[in-house]
């Protein structure tokens, strides 16, 4: 186990991967969670489409990692309360001995672990009580499950817009990127700027929620693939990424960009 000091579950102050959970249509949440919820659905509709799109680029890119470029481990940090299209899911669709280390450090995400610890006979799927800001503890626990010297994917979805844009969340992100053997992948997205709602929506978020958002421009979004190579369409709103695959929909702009990029 990580040392790392447990955070204590609190109902009384609403908390990001539940009150995401109420808007993804979820029940793993508390009044104080939908309040909150609604109070910025309210300021900003486009949210619930933002985090609606988020979760389908996870499958687009889960699934290309696995069909297209075959990965079979992945390290999901900051994988949030299960949902549909979970990483595991996706990948052990495609690849049933597919391996997948989740990672999360809330009390609320690890007492419903067990939902994540389902896997294919074939696969594994394992959950580490472990911190984002803590890489060398994270990755010394990730490698009792997967194998550092094969290709991995990983996968950070919404989590690192919880820190400040500057260099410790950049130094953060490029150990676990450093980590990686060649021909892994980062797949990445946060939400931005670009959206006066979204604007307005972190405003009231910060405002009444524990842990802040940090909205990125695009660009500050791409500069966490320096030094990796791009899949087309590069760093995107979401919904274009790769938009033809999975049942994705219609694509729309919305203030969510991210990427998928090869370690060479």
């Amino acid at each position: 186990m990580t040392n790392t000091p447990r955070v204590p579950l609190d109902t009384t102050v609403p908390h990001s991967a539940r009150v995401m959970n109420y808007w993804l249509g979820g029940k793993d949440h508390y009044p104080v969670d939908r309040a909150l919820g609604e109070q910025v659905e309210q300021a900003s509709p486009e949210i619930v489409e933002l985090m609606r799109a988020d979760r389908r680029f996870l499958a687009r890119a889960v699934t290309h990692l696995a069909r297209e470029e075959g990965i079979r481990q992945f390290l999901d940090i900051g994988s949030g309360l299960p949902t549909a299209n979970n990483t595991h899911e996706v990948a052990q669709a495609i690849a049933p001995g597919a391996r997948i280390v989740y990672a999360d450090n809330d009390p609320l995400v690890l007492a419903h672990a067990r939902a994540l610890l389902t896997s294919t006979e074939e696969g594994a799927t394992a959950y580490l009580d472990a911190d984002l800001l803590d890489p060398e503890a994270l990755l010394a626990r990730a490698r009792e499950h997967l194998d550092f010297n094969r290709p991995i994917g990983l996968v950070l979805m919404g989590v690192l817009g919880h820190f400040p844009a500057d260099e410790r969340t950049y130094a953060v992100a490029r150990a676990y990127v450093d980590a990686l053997p060649t021909s892994s992948f980062l797949a990445l997205c946060d939400s931005t700027d670009t959206s006066r709602q979204i604007v307005e929506a972190a405003r009231a978020w910060n405002e009444n929620a524990a842990q802040p958002i940090h909205l990125r421009t695009p660009e500050q979004i791409g500069a966490f693939f320096e030094g990796l190579e791009l899949l087309e369409p590069g760093v995107v709103s979401v919904p274009f990424w790769r938009p033809g695959t999975t049942g994705a929909g219609a694509a729309g702009e919305i203030a969510q960009y991210g990427g998928v990029a090869r370690k060479p």
